[in-house]
């Protein structure tokens, strides 16, 4: 199983104690990957700085291939986190050398050797995915919470897997669901916190609850979740177990300080 994950990084930087943790979708997405058995990779650019060095040093710490990560002359994204209980507070970012990335010819032919690609709404790998489709990829992106944003609109005919983020399971998320899967997705998931997950897939709505954990940190908990449902879906298995793997990969990630 070969999986590639594309677009931005950042380094989650926690006010208060002022440790810094490797995050960002994708990087997030190729760890959990990895460490769920699968061969995984991630393409990005970092900054010459020493959170750049950091971020290479942790993900290839964790078996991702970071052979086709950039260093950029310039800043490594960041992100400030403060905590309110277990609960995380993003503040300001800095998005650094990731607002110029591009991707190469070496890049795209380097990414095209995996069998699914994936990448997420900050990440400016968007443009690339019709060329992914186009060249037989399977497809995965993560709008977040960002169910307005003009990609959401635009980008979902050339992605297989949408993932989005929402609170709770309503009729306007269902019928939102189907309307992105009406456009060309095989599957549109919609994550919703504590309250689950639901999914649809042109014929029936899926619904998966939470595992109760002892809740650290839900930083990483919607990357983790996706990286679950990836790894049981090129397993073969069907929605609702990808879902419930998702469930399971997510409720790990929440018990310990940090995405990963």
């Amino acid at each position: 199983m070969r999986i590639v994950t594309v677009g931005d990084n950042c380094m989650d930087v926690y006010g208060a104690g002022g440790k810094a943790y490797p995050g960002g979708n994708p990087v997030n997405v190729a760890v959990y990957l990895s460490g769920l058995g699968a061969e995984s990779a991630y393409v990005g650019w970092v900054g010459t700085d020493a959170y750049g060095k950091m971020m290479i040093e942790a993900l290839r710490a964790k078996g991702v291939d970071t052979s086709r990560i950039t260093r950029a002359e310039g800043r490594t994204a960041v992100t400030c986190v403060e905590m309110d209980g277990s609960e995380r507070k993003l503040g300001d970012y800095d998005e650094g050398v990731n607002a110029q990335l591009r991707l190469t010819a070496e890049d795209l032919q380097f990414i095209q050797s995996y069998e699914l690609v994936h990448s997420g709404i900050w990440g400016h790998a968007e443009e690339y995915f019709p060329l992914f489709k186009e060249k037989g990829l399977q497809t995965s992106f993560d709008f977040a919470d960002r169910l307005n944003h003009e990609l959401a609109a635009s980008l979902p005919p050339h992605v297989d897997y949408p993932f989005f983020s929402y609170t709770q399971d309503d009729g306007y998320i269902r019928q939102w669901l189907k309307e992105v899967q009406g456009r060309g997705p095989k599957i549109a998931v919609a994550t919703l916190g504590e309250n689950g997950s639901l999914a649809y897939d042109g014929s029936r709505f899926y619904r998966c609850g939470v595992e109760q954990v002892n809740v650290v940190d839900t930083m990483g908990a919607g990357d983790s979740f996706i990286a679950g449902f990836l790894h049981a879906l090129l397993r073969g298995l069907p929605v609702q177990e990808c879902m419930e793997a998702g469930t399971r990969t997510a409720a790990k990630t929440i018990g310990y300080w940090g995405a990963w």
